[in-house]
């Protein structure tokens, strides 16, 4: 998907190793295929905002950062909750569509499916051009 992927905690690199030989590899074949990173005492934490300064950890966070180096999305999730990957797969492809197109994508929206032009025509009109029922 042209992307790159990399996990960051608090967590030691040792604490990774064993959670990528112990755990990780159980759930996928040969563990996870980009690299786990340390923030030992939370800097990259603190400069993302989800760092909890009072028990020393980073709350999962996921960042969609374009080539640009602007975050275009974000999610926060308390450690019980867990991420769903095909919605973030769906976002990238989304996010690389807008970019190479300049079209918008509505909710829900799958490649191959219809998009939106932003612009003065379209408003008011979102529902003539979208069907609701397609994106879900």
């Amino acid at each position: 998907m042209d992307v790159e992927v990399i996990a960051m905690s608090t967590d030691s690199r040792f604490t990774h190793k064993i959670w990528q030989d112990e755990e990780l590899s159980r759930m996928v074949p040969g563990g996870v295929p980009f690299p786990l990173l340390s923030d030992a005492g939370g800097r990259i934490g603190q400069a993302y905002g989800i760092y909890d300064e009072e028990a020393g950890v980073d709350i999962r966070g996921r960042f969609l950062i374009d080539p640009d180096g602007i975050i275009q999305a974000m999610e926060v999730l308390t450690p019980p909750v867990g991420r769903n990957v095909a919605e973030l797969i769906r976002q990238v492809q989304a996010f690389q569509h807008v970019r190479k197109t300049e079209e918008a994508t509505p909710s829900g929206w799958r490649p191959g499916r219809p998009t939106l032009s932003p612009g003065i025509n379209l408003v008011g009109k979102v529902c003539e051009v979208w069907k609701p029922e397609m994106a879900f």
